[in-house]
């Protein structure tokens, strides 16, 4: 049994050579990434969820986490799980999907709004890939070129970016992780190769990430960027609703001029159009 369990090391790389003390093992990259959301939750993001575990072979899964529990518990969950990154989604109002990205327990971390969730299962996309295969990440040349993108580039290197030689993983790489930027926003894409003509098929998951702040730590702390640009779902709804409003409301006036025409009757002088009046 001894012989095996150090033929299997091995094979992982977890055990040096005897001849040679300093020859480093070949699983060298320790990520581990937690994956897991909280209470109330609805389909969409948990399909998303799983999905992200199935592309991340170096991902680890963990029970909901409790809505009335303060974010700097995952910290804590991320310890006992010995994980250094984590993915958390949470769900505002049953229709508002968040997702953080943090390098635990130090930092930094990062918050989105996820928006336009396409799963794998509802795509129906041609392309597949083998299960547990390293990926390549593709970035869009902005994220070499702003701070905050650049910081973002890096994070999102480490979380996606399956560890060399890593014990669940393929010696396969046949996908891509695609990062572009559009519409101050990030869109994330899974492409397979084809090995024929080394095209690519699109795969899925897909969604779109609008960042919102990035923390110094994880969870928390000194706010480093704060996108100018981000409007919340309510405000957005707010104006929706708002826009609509005014909508029926000019189709009413319309209405009653219409009406007031017809009849040869004079419209009731408006007190606000004195306003822009001016005396010559």
């Amino acid at each position: 049994m001894a012989k095996k369990r150090r033929r299997a090391l091995e094979q992982t790389g977890e055990v040096r050579d005897e001849g040679n003390s300093s020859k480093k093992p070949k699983w060298t990259n320790k990520q581990r990434v937690l994956i897991f959301c909280s209470r109330g939750i609805t389909h969409r993001p948990r399909h998303l969820m799983n999905d992200l575990r199935v592309l991340l072979p170096h991902s680890k899964a963990d029970t909901k986490l409790d809505r009335k529990d303060q974010l700097f518990i995952v910290n804590e969950v991320c310890e006992m799980k010995n994980c250094n990154k984590c993915i958390f989604l949470e769900m505002r109002k049953k229709q508002d999907a968040y997702m953080w990205i943090s390098d635990t327990p130090h930092g930094p971390s990062a918050k989105f709004l996820v928006e336009n969730i396409h799963t794998m299962d509802e795509l129906k996309l041609t392309g597949n890939c083998l299960k547990g295969s390293r990926p390549i990440l593709s970035f869009d040349t902005v994220f070499d070129q702003i701070p905050h993108y650049s910081l973002l580039k890096e994070l999102f290197t480490q979380v996606f970016s399956t560890p060399c030689y890593h014990p669940k993983s393929k010696p396969f790489v046949d996908h891509v992780f695609n990062f572009s930027i559009a519409d101050n926003r990030i869109w994330f894409r899974n492409y397979q190769i084809v090995e024929e003509d080394l095209s690519l098929v699109e795969i899925g998951p897909r969604f779109v990430l609008n960042i919102i702040r990035i923390f110094e730590g994880s969870f928390g702390g000194i706010c480093l960027y704060e996108n100018p640009l981000y409007r919340s779902p309510n405000e957005h709804r707010r104006l929706l609703k708002q826009g609509a409003g005014m909508k029926f409301r000019n189709r009413v006036d319309a209405r009653m001029a219409f009406t007031a025409r017809q009849s040869g009757m004079e419209l009731p002088e408006d007190e606000v159009e004195q306003v822009f009046q001016q005396d010559v």
